[in-house]
């Protein structure tokens, strides 16, 4: 039988939301058993919208734990004592002041891969700020246009911060458990969904920077987005070789500009983006995928939610995991993460937890007592929901 990847790896995830189940999520489909611990009082907040929760957080398990409570931190303790990575995703400060930071776990755990995954990160002036996404976004300059033209348009609906700082998260991860197998010891990551944001503008702030060209790449009318006679979207991402023009022409009849080099296309940007629609407005999306297909031109249909599980590609790339129903949960189908291992299983097999699902069996792993445990749950330590 196929292994995973990750398997035997424990996780504790106190992050919330998006950021910390996104690379959560990444991680137990690799195999790793990630135990979300939550609040006892409705969890995490994520979990009111059920079908965003449901989305990245198949495949965990789920305790209801009051860390305000001294036998809630006591029992968290207790679990990371042997845990292999902590995630947390409190303002700064808020671990310390539980008892439950870096420093307290790493006393008695020197191996802990502890991340901290925050809007700002653990310094700074705006650390304490309370923020989201579209925040992140705008101070990062990912909203640029906005700023330089001063007008306002749709708000994103990507939350790129939430899924950058998840990726970081787990690229983090995955170096801290590198080391502490060369060195033996953990870490601690700081991760700051704004800072990973200005990465990702690499390309657009060293040339503006350093003032040495524009950020990014220039306009190109081969790079954009038509409407086909069927009115259905097509894109073509000709970005700017010139390899690939001369055949989209010849296949669009626009023969008199084939020789059109890159320079010559981005000067003449209007003039020819309109020639372009015009031409793909001619046919329907179909014959175009025909055409497009038989003569190696880079595009791709533009495709609704619906329509992306049925795509061939993807289909072949078996991305979509369905996990079988069972008396209380109907059958789903999940987004598998992207990565694929020779010989190694990397997808969901269980479906998202029940709010403190899994405490009872988490207690008992660490061997509380049946009586203990009931007692626990009379406290209002624990919960599991009905």
């Amino acid at each position: 039988m196929k292994k995973h990847v990750l398997e035997g790896l424990k996780i504790l995830n106190l992050a919330e939301q998006y950021p910390g189940p996104y690379a959560t999520l990444i991680l137990s489909d690799l195999g790793a058993d990630v135990i979300n611990i939550e609040r006892p009082n409705g969890g995490d907040p994520a979990r009111q919208f059920y079908s965003f929760y449901e989305s990245i957080n198949r495949n965990k398990r789920s305790m209801a734990l009051d860390l305000k409570m001294s036998k809630g931190r006591e029992i968290f303790m207790e679990l990371a004592r042997d845990a292999d990575v902590i995630l947390e995703g409190f303002r700064p400060g808020v671990a310390k002041r539980l008892g439950i930071s870096y420093e307290d776990v790493s006393s008695i755990n020197k191996q802990i891969i502890y991340a901290s995954i925050s809007g700002f990160g653990q310094n700074g002036p705006y650390k304490n700020r309370p923020a989201h996404d579209l925040s992140y976004q705008a101070i990062a300059g990912m909203l640029y246009q906005q700023a330089e033209t001063n007008e306002i348009t749709n708000v994103p609906k990507i939350a790129t911060g939430d899924l950058s700082s998840g990726m970081f998260a787990a690229i983090g991860v995955l170096s801290g458990l590198y080391m502490r197998n060369q060195t033996g010891e953990g870490t601690y990551i700081d991760v700051s969904m704004t800072d990973g944001l200005v990465s990702w503008m690499t390309t657009q702030l060293v040339p503006v920077i350093n003032k040495t060209g524009i950020p990014g790449l220039p306009d190109e009318p081969g790079y954009g987005i038509y409407k086909t006679l069927d009115n259905k979207l097509i894109s073509i991402s000709i970005a700017h070789e010139d390899w690939f023009w001369k055949p989209f022409c010849l296949v669009v009849g626009l023969n008199d500009i084939s020789t059109h080099n890159s320079e010559g296309r981005r000067s003449n940007y209007s003039e020819i983006s309109q020639r372009i629609s015009n031409a793909i407005s001619e046919k329907t999306r179909e014959e175009w995928e025909k055409k497009f297909e038989q003569s190696g031109i880079p595009f791709g249909s533009v495709l609704g939610l619906k329509d992306v599980p049925k795509d061939p590609q993807l289909q072949e790339r078996n991305l979509f995991v369905e996990i079988p129903g069972d008396t209380e949960r109907p059958t789903r189908t999940h987004v598998r993460q992207p990565l694929t291992f020779k010989d190694c299983e990397s997808g969901p097999t269980k479906h998202a937890p029940k709010l403190g699902e899994h405490t009872k069996e988490i207690l008992q792993d660490l061997g509380y007592s049946v009586d203990t445990i009931k007692e626990i749950f009379e406290n209002n330590i624990c919960y599991e929901e009905a």
